[in-house]
C-alpha cells in the first residue's frame, strides 16, 4: 500500500463539501478539507435596512464598495453579483476554472463556504416520483434529508397547500412573519380556496434555511431587511457554520486558500495538484471527494478522464416578474424578511410543474427594478418610488429538462459552455406568464406590463447532471454512490452527480446526497468495497 497524506481529501467547503465531511470525521478518518479561501472584507450592515438608507453616512461601503464594486458590475445578471459584501464569493472563479461561455451565465465560488454565502436559502425535499431517475431507493436519502435539515435550521412549517410539496415540516420551525403585502395575498388565497376547492396554482409559505428561533450563536431573523447584503445575525444558513464545527475535530485538517488545478488517480492513491501560500503542491489521499461546485468539479473530473466530448449540463430556467397591489398603494415601506416569504406551484404542459417565490422589495434599491420597467430609467425610478411599497417581486423556475446546455473540457484546459433552452421554451414560458398573471389578478395583484422576463441560461445557478449517477455508469458518469467511472476512489458529491434537476430548490438534495456518499466512503474503510 502506498503511503498517503490523508485518508480522504474533500475539495470544497460549500454545502456539499461540509455534508460529505461530517460522516468521514465522525468515523475517525484523517480528512483534509480544501477551499479557495476567499473571505469577506466589508463589514456587514447592522440594524434596519430602511433606517440605514436614510441615516447611515457610511452606507456607501456596503452599497457601492471601496473599489466601486457595484458600479463595476452594473451589467451583471443578478443583483447579488453587484453586492460589495458578496464580492469575495464570486471573485476569481471564472478565471481559475478557465471558463468560456456562449449564451450562458457561469457562476461559482472559491470562497470559504462557497455559494452558500449568497444564496436564496430555498429548500425542498424531492418526492419519490422526482427521485425516480436516481439509481437508488428514494428512502436512501431520508437520513440525509433529516440530518441536514435539522443541522441547517429551516423555517416555514405550517399546514398549507405546499406542505406536501416541500416535505420538510417535520423538521422545520414555524415561519418567519410575513410582511403586509404577502399577508394580503395569502389571506385572500385561503378565502378563495375554501370557496372554490383545489386550485391549479397552489400558494403557501416558503420553506427556507433561515432561523425563526435562536440557535446557539445564530440568532432568529429580526426582519431587518438586510438579507441581500449579508446577515450579521447569521440567521441565514451558510456552510461556514458547519465548517466552524468541523474544524473542532482533531482528525480534520483545513487548508484555506488552496486552489485545485488537477486531480488524478494512480495505483492506490489519489492526488490533488494545486497552489496556495506555499506555491505549487501535490497532496495525496486514499480517496478523494470533489465538491467544488458543479462547474469546477466537472472540469477537474473531465480533465482527469481526458474526456473531451461535450456533455449535457442541466439547470433550471428561471423568469422574474413584478406584482403591484393597488389596494396597498401608499402603504409605508417597512423592514421585512428579504428572501422568499410565499411560494407557489403551477401546472404546465407535458406534466411539468413550475415553482416560484415572492419577495419583499424593501431590502433592494429601486435602481435594481427600474431596469425592467417599460420606461426610460429616469421615469422608471420616479414611478417606482411611488409604487414600490405596494409591490412584490417574484420568480419562477422550470425543470432542468427545459435546458439543452452543453459543456466541454477542451484540450487547452478550458471549460467551454454553450447555453440554450428547449425549442418549446417560448410556449412554456408564455403559459407560465399567462397562468400567473390570471392567478394573481384574482388575488388583487397586477403583474406589471412587460415585467415578466426569462433569464439567460445559467442565471438560475442550479447547475447539475454533468456527471450523473447511473445504475450502470459509463465513461463520464458516476456510480450510485458517486464514484467516477474509470477513476476508482474519486467521488463526485455536488450537483454534478445528480441525474436530473427539478424546478425545486436543489441545495438540500445535494447536501443529503453528499452525506450519503460521505457515509459510504467512510464505511468502505471498514469493509473493503468491490467495483461499484
Amino acid at each position: 500500500m502506498i503511503s498517503t497524506d490523508f485518508d480522504v481529501i474533500v475539495v470544497g467547503t460549500g454545502p456539499a463539501g461540509v455534508s460529505a465531511a461530517y460522516p468521514l470525521v465522525e468515523a475517525g478518518l484523517k480528512v483534509l478539507l480544501i477551499d479557495g479561501g476567499k473571505t469577506a472584507e466589508p463589514a456587514l450592515p447592522s440594524g434596519s435596512y430602511l433606517t440605514n438608507r436614510r441615516e447611515d453616512p457610511m452606507q456607501w461601503k456596503w452599497m457601492v464598495g471601496h473599489d466601486y464594486h457595484a458600479l463595476k458590475n452594473l451589467n451583471s445578471v443578478s443583483p447579488k453579483l453587484r453586492v460589495p459584501t458578496h464580492a469575495h464569493v464570486f471573485e476569481g472563479f471564472v478565471s481559475a476554472t478557465q471558463i468560456t461561455t456562449d449564451n450562458f451565465v457561469a457562476v461559482g465560488s472559491l470562497a470559504r463556504g462557497g455559494l452558500s454565502n449568497a444564496w436564496g436559502c430555498g429548500v425542498a425535499r424531492l418526492s419519490a416520483a422526482e427521485l425516480e431517475a436516481f439509481p437508488f431507493p428514494p428512502k436512501s436519502l431520508d437520513v440525509g434529508y433529516e440530518a441536514t435539515a435539522r443541522r441547517m435550521g429551516i423555517s416555514g412549517a405550517t399546514d398549507d397547500a405546499l406542505s406536501g410539496y416541500f416535505g420538510l415540516d417535520a423538521w422545520a420551525d414555524p415561519p418567519i412573519p410575513l410582511d403586509g403585502l404577502n399577508t394580503r395575498l395569502i389571506e385572500k388565497y385561503q378565502r378563495i380556496r375554501l370557496r372554490a376547492g383545489r386550485a391549479d396554482v397552489l400558494l403557501g409559505r416558503s420553506r427556507v434555511a433561515a432561523l425563526s428561533r435562536d440557535r446557539g450563536e445564530r440568532k432568529a431573523c429580526n426582519l431587518s431587511g438586510n438579507c441581500m447584503w449579508g446577515c450579521e445575525r447569521q440567521s441565514l444558513y451558510s456552510a461556514t457554520t458547519d465548517l466552524k464545527k468541523l474544524r473542532q475535530f482533531e482528525n480534520l485538517t483545513y487548508r484555506s486558500g488552496f486552489v485545485v488545478n488537477a486531480v488524478s488517480r494512480s495505483e492506490d492513491q489519489c492526488a490533488v495538484n494545486g497552489s496556495g501560500a506555499k506555491g505549487a503542491e501535490t497532496l495525496t489521499s486514499t480517496k478523494l471527494i470533489l465538491a467544488a461546485g458543479t462547474l469546477a468539479t466537472t472540469r477537474l473530473a473531465l480533465a482527469a478522464l481526458s474526456l473531451y466530448d461535450p456533455v449535457p449540463l442541466q439547470s433550471s430556467p428561471t423568469a422574474a416578474f413584478m406584482l403591484w397591489l393597488p389596494a396597498a398603494l401608499g402603504t409605508a415601506r417597512v423592514d421585512a424578511f428579504g428572501l422568499g416569504q410565499l411560494s407557489f406551484t403551477l401546472p404546465l404542459k407535458d406534466d411539468m410543474t413550475g415553482f416560484g417565490s415572492l419577495f419583499s422589495t424593501n431590502g433592494i434599491p429601486i435602481a435594481e427594478f427600474s431596469r425592467y420597467m417599460p420606461f426610460a430609467k429616469r421615469f422608471g425610478i420616479d414611478i417606482l418610488s411611488t409604487l414600490m411599497s405596494s409591490c412584490l417581486v417574484g420568480n419562477v423556475f422550470l425543470p432542468g429538462k427545459m435546458s439543452t446546455t452543453m459543456l466541454a473540457h477542451n484540450a487547452d484546459g478550458r471549460l467551454a459552455i454553450s447555453g440554450s433552452y428547449r425549442g418549446d421554451m417560448p410556449e412554456v414560458i408564455a403559459e407560465a406568464e399567462r397562468k400567473l398573471r390570471t392567478f394573481f389578478w384574482g388575488l388583487g395583484a397586477v403583474m406589471l406590463p412587460k415585467s415578466f422576463k426569462l433569464s439567460a441560461p445559467g442565471s438560475d445557478i442550479h447547475y447539475a447532471a454533468t456527471l450523473p449517477m447511473q445504475a450502470r455508469p459509463q465513461r463520464g458518469q458516476t456510480s450510485a454512490f458517486g464514484e467516477l467511472y474509470g477513476l476508482k476512489g474519486i467521488y463526485i458529491a455536488d450537483g454534478a452527480s445528480l441525474p436530473s434537476v427539478s424546478e425545486k430548490s436543489h441545495t438540500l438534495t445535494i447536501m443529503a446526497n453528499a452525506m450519503r456518499i460521505g457515509s459510504h466512503v467512510a464505511q468502505s474503510f471498514k469493509t473493503p468495497q468491490g467495483p461499484e
